[in-house]
């Protein structure tokens, strides 16, 4: 599809159907159609925010409907990723506990929305940041007047756009944090993407920082 006949109510409602296909609203403890009801709301934000932006690219995206722990923890929602054409479940780190992941939050500066879901526009996977570390990709995405995504983001952007994690084309999840030096991360292990975390001045060849539009939109 041409960046012009972008559809952005088209790509609204295909995200909301795969995120219906893959079980969501029963692992939320909701109906098919309360689910449907409950987030349908952001529709029209979708086609307004994305208004200018082009269409999906392995790289870039130009919104996400993101989930959060508040309505699916994250290790049942990894384990609903895939790398594109391949049926293997996404997995947790050994080293990223699950009794571990609470304390990861997103960082203040991002204002994320409060509630089930929200929406976050212009992702990119931040290739442009491999081989550097998360510290200096935290303060050139600043500069340029971008932000880092977080955990729940990063689990949407591979669940709804799974071409988004390749092989060299990983990346690190800047925009969560629990205080200390490590910042997690999502790659390619055995055939299947991993929620795990590396440290933030460390780089990696293979390793971006993803980014976003720094306005996210949630639930009235």
């Amino acid at each position: 599809m041409s960046d012009d006949q972008f559809d952005a109510a088209a790509e609204f409602d295909r995200q909301l159907d795969r995120l219906v296909h893959l079980g969501y609203p029963a692992l939320a403890g909701w109906t098919e159609e309360a689910f449907r009801a409950r987030l349908t709301p952001l529709r029209d934000a979708a086609v307004t925010g994305a208004a200018g932006l082009t269409g999906p690219t392995d790289a870039r995206v130009p919104f996400l409907l993101v989930t959060t722990r508040d309505l699916v923890p994250v290790p049942e929602r990894i384990a609903l990723t895939t790398l594109a054409g391949k049926r293997k479940p996404g997995v947790l780190d050994r080293n990223f506990p699950a009794d571990d992941l609470p304390t990861f939050h997103p960082s203040k500066e991002l204002e994320v929305p409060a509630g089930p879901a929200y929406l976050l526009f212009d992702v990119d996977r931040g290739e442009e940041y491999r081989n550097v570390t998360p510290s200096a990709a935290l303060d050139d995405m600043t500069a340029r007047d971008r932000l880092p995504i977080t955990i729940d983001e990063g689990l949407a952007f591979v669940t709804l756009h799974p071409e988004a994690l390749a092989s060299n084309r990983c990346f690190s999840l800047v925009g969560s944090r629990c205080g200390d030096k490590r910042v997690p991360a999502l790659w390619i292990s055995q055939g299947a993407p991993k929620l795990g975390w590396c440290w933030f001045g460390n780089p990696h060849t293979w390793l971006g920082s993803a980014t976003a539009h720094p306005v996210r939109v949630g639930l009235d």
